[in-house]
């Protein structure tokens, strides 16, 4: 039988959030080649992800929920962290939107907001969001993404989100 150690690094495991460890599982079941990382700061916005990480703000691929209005569903942009989603653009994909608050993000992708990541949605939300990629994120070679927690990031190229999540890329920020 194995005794708890007195480790920092195995405390902080046991300490990081299921959604991380959700986003770890669905990674490596899709064999991805970066497992996601534990920042030693929180970054629940772009910009703090992008300092934490220095790589410049384009570079992080924001979760943005909205909350379909003819039947109250997620939708969840992944859109490059310099740009805006313009919801009109959005809403010629899925109807009219409204806003999402933190309790509804987290009903429904099993994320909280400055953790929300593109993959690994709890199986209670039955599949998670609809998705789409902001096409705005292929401007860059290496992209970032939160992994389920505002500690927690996964690297990867835009082509790689596409596949991970196989969700459509579109237009949504009129750049």
């Amino acid at each position: 039988m194995l005794e708890a150690s007195n480790d920092p690094q195995n405390e902080a495991r046991e300490a990081r959030s299921t959604g991380f460890v959700r986003v770890a599982a669905a990674l490596a079941a899709q064999s991805h080649p970066h497992e996601p990382v534990w920042l030693d700061v929180a970054a629940r916005t772009s910009q703090e992800a992008a300092d934490a990480l220095g790589v410049r703000l384009g570079q992080i691929a924001k979760s943005v929920v909205f909350r379909r209005k003819a039947d109250d569903a997620a939708v969840m942009v992944i859109a490059s962290g310099d740009k805006r989603v313009d919801e009109a653009l959005l809403k010629f994909h899925t109807g009219p939107l409204g806003r999402a608050d933190a309790d509804f993000v987290k009903a429904r992708t099993g994320f909280s907001i400055g953790g929300v990541s593109p993959l690994g949605f709890a199986p209670e939300q039955g599949g998670g969001p609809q998705l789409f990629i902001d096409q705005e994120l292929f401007r860059f070679d290496v992209i970032w993404a939160a992994a389920g927690h505002p500690n927690g990031v996964f690297k990867m190229t835009p082509d790689e989100l596409s596949k991970l999540t196989g969700a459509p890329v579109i237009d949504v920020t009129g750049a």
